[in-house]
């Protein structure tokens, strides 16, 4: 719709932003390159089945054209293994730009905002001007005394014909502290998230991917670690996030809970959280001895009893935990409600469409306390 010069409104068909045949193909390739977990040459292969259906290129610029630009593009490149084997893997920039995708698709409807501004709800001394003013008082800075006011505030009082400036005409511009927060996001990579043919971790790795590319790009005074949790659990990088895979495992909860304390307690920052998606009951505990106890059938008491007091203890260290249920089963909803009561926190049960919204979401809501 555009507005006439004259006066009223005219209609044209929309008219789809210019790509190149590159940039077109390369959404699609970031797309398949998440859900083949990195595998670049089974994405090409699907990509090459979906230009034989819907014809994506022509003879101007055919996907060996593609596949050559993003090895001059330095999106690939020639590796070989420890066994001499070549292969073809994506690079580090390939990596970055699968995150700001997800990124886009995920958070792409929020607004622009200063990089780190996490206000909380306290004005004082703080490091953001409020544009509130109030009387100087003992201990303020001298770099939150406002000039203008001040002098305004002079000339009120003493006049001009004999202007000075004292204590009691200095006024004070109201600043807000901005909260640091240190994350942990835990993912559930159990073989329920692959089960009857519902593919649940591709889904679960873009929100991932795009969290910390929003905490590391818009937030990059806070910290942000990942693990995963199957038998056990174990932290990974940023930059593994698209190779994530789904394994033989059941539900250790309680591991990854413990995991997830033990990286908050290292932070030095005062506001910690922990975020969890799973799509499944706690079905595995390891035991004193080293053994695995495990039970799939319904909630074990012996296991949920042992989720509740991770959760209790992550209380008492003033850890809110959130959960993403990806379930709707009405039993894992009660385990779930339970949990919540004893940490504290948060639960949201949903599909997985609304999961990065709700995510991003209650990631602001947190950023709430006071930094003394």
């Amino acid at each position: 719709m555009k507005k006439n010069s004259t006066k009223g409104f005219f209609f044209k068909p929309y008219e789809a932003p210019f790509e190149t045949p590159f940039e077109k193909l390369f959404k699609i390739f970031k797309e398949l390159i998440t859900h083949t977990s990195g595998d670049f040459d089974e994405a090409i292969d699907w990509l090459r089945q979906l230009d034989v259906e819907y014809k994506l290129t022509d003879s101007n610029y055919t996907i060996d054209d593609f596949v050559e630009d993003l090895k001059k593009k330095g999106y690939i490149k020639e590796e070989v293994d420890g066994d001499g084997n070549s292969g073809t893997k994506i690079t580090a920039k390939t990596e970055r730009a699968i995150r700001q995708q997800a990124l886009d698709q995920i958070f792409g409807n929020l607004k622009q905002s200063k990089t780190g501004s996490h206000n909380t709800k306290s004005s004082g001394k703080g490091d953001e001007q409020t544009g509130e003013f109030r009387e100087y008082r003992f201990g303020d800075g001298l770099d939150n005394i406002s000039i203008t006011e001040s002098l305004r505030n002079a000339q009120i009082n003493n006049g001009l014909d004999e202007f000075k400036l004292t204590e009691n005409d200095l006024i004070v511009e109201e600043s807000k502290f901005k909260a640091q927060m240190s994350t942990v996001l835990m993912i559930d990579i159990s073989h329920s998230m692959i089960l009857y043919g519902e593919d649940r971790i591709t889904p679960a790795k873009k929100v991932a991917m795009a969290l910390a590319e929003l905490i590391t790009t818009r937030y990059p005074k806070d910290t942000i670690d990942i693990l995963v949790f199957g038998n056990d659990a174990w932290p990974i990088k940023i930059k593994d996030l698209p190779y994530l895979q789904v394994g033989p495992y059941h539900t250790n909860t309680v591991a990854g809970l413990q995991l997830a304390m033990d990286m908050l307690r290292r932070k030095r920052n005062t506001n910690k959280q922990i975020f969890m998606i799973t799509d499944g009951k706690p079905s595995c505990v390891r035991e004193k001895n080293g053994d695995y106890y495990m039970n799939s059938n319904g909630l074990d008491p012996y296991i949920t009893e042992q989720c509740y007091n991770q959760a209790a203890q992550a209380r008492k260290l003033h850890i809110p935990i959130t959960t993403f249920m990806i379930a709707n089963d009405p039993y894992l909803q009660q385990f779930v409600n339970h949990f919540t009561e004893a940490n504290q926190g948060k639960a949201f049960y949903t599909g997985l469409k609304g999961l990065g919204e709700m995510i991003f979401e209650d990631y602001e809501t947190n950023r709430k306390k006071k930094i003394n």
